[in-house]
């Protein structure tokens, strides 16, 4: 998804890398390294580190980078401009890290059960992730550090700090970086998906008037409620407005015709769309609205061409494209 990364390395327990790399095979992720992790937080980070710089661990070695990012697969709403950002102060500063403000404040325990102090709420942040690295920097840091630090430790803003003088910059981050812990999060994170998909329409009639006219008046009446492009051409001619919206990830489509199953013309949008990789994120929606003008309008539909329909349909799914289809009568 952010073309300037060059490898992408995923740290996995024993007991789930078959099933990520199906995960990767599945989806034809190709900058992906799967790498055993360690029982403990900073152990895995180790770990991945080393696929750049041990020849005694994988044999073979990926292009060590000048900076490296570490981010919790269980944040998995990280956008380009905060990846960037982090990335940039590294490259000053030579670490860098998110953060958000405290939502709690944050209290110490005696050992009676009692409250012994609390901290003061402005004055600190909470670390989010991802952060940034020189290599060489987190690298160096992980060698010289302790076995306590890699079995208790949790920050490696504090590990570059500790071994390597290096005062990281802090970024402000975006509310999306909460993480995904307990089961209640899985609902959010669905919600969160769900709304972020649906807020981009992209409606495609044919040059014919009637069409073009409906073709006119669906986006007038959606785009107050959301972003709608409006195109007006033939599918089986290449447009290159229609490309540049699919390549921007558009994931819902509304194509309004005058042939009761416009099948060669779904198909040609749907060879688009798989062309252009973005069904591997997130589920795109195709509606084939036929919109039926003539005079002796009927609801009758063959079984033969329903069967061609579902069928179609059943197929588009497996590639993560949901394709439905509305009959409308128009006088």
């Amino acid at each position: 998804r952010i073309s300037w990364i060059s490898d992408v390395v995923v740290v996995v327990s024993p007991e789930n890398i078959e099933t990520m790399k199906t995960i990767i095979e599945k989806y034809g992720h190709k900058k992906v390294t799967v790498v055993e992790g360690g029982i403990t937080r900073h152990r895995s980070i180790f770990n991945g580190l080393k696929v750049f710089a041990e020849n005694e661990f994988y044999s073979h070695l990926l292009q060590k980078p000048e900076v490296v990012i570490i981010h919790d697969a269980v944040r998995p709403f990280v956008e380009e401009d905060i990846v960037s950002k982090v990335v940039m102060a590294a490259k000053e500063h030579g670490a860098a890290g998110a953060i958000r403000p405290l939502v709690s404040t944050v209290i110490a325990s005696a050992a009676d059960g009692c409250l012994d102090h609390s901290l003061e709420r402005a004055r600190y942040r909470a670390s989010e992730m991802p952060q940034a690295f020189l290599f060489d920097t987190i690298y160096e840091a992980y060698q010289q550090c302790t076995d306590y630090d890699l079995d208790y430790g949790t920050e490696c803003l504090h590990l570059v700090l500790k071994y390597c003088k290096t005062n990281a910059k802090l970024v402000e981050g975006t509310a999306d970086l909460w993480k995904v812990t307990y089961k209640r999060d899985l609902y959010a994170a669905e919600s969160i998906i769900k709304d972020n998909l649906s807020q981009q329409v992209c409606v495609i009639t044919s040059v014919k008037e009637t069409l073009a006219q409906v073709g006119f008046l669906l986006p007038e009446s959606l785009k107050n409620q959301i972003k709608v492009e409006a195109i007006s051409l033939s599918l089986s001619k290449t447009d290159s407005h229609l490309q540049n919206i699919i390549s921007g990830q558009c994931y819902n489509f509304v194509c309004v015709n005058d042939k009761r199953y416009a099948i060669q013309e779904i198909q040609e949008l749907v060879g688009m769309l798989e062309k252009s990789n973005i069904p591997l994120l997130y589920p795109v929606v195709l509606i084939s609205v036929h919109l039926d003008i003539s005079e002796n309008n009927s609801f009758s539909i063959g079984m033969e061409d329903l069967t061609k329909i579902k069928k179609f349909a059943r197929e588009t799914k497996k590639k993560n494209i949901l394709v439905y289809g509305l009959l409308i009568q128009y006088k």
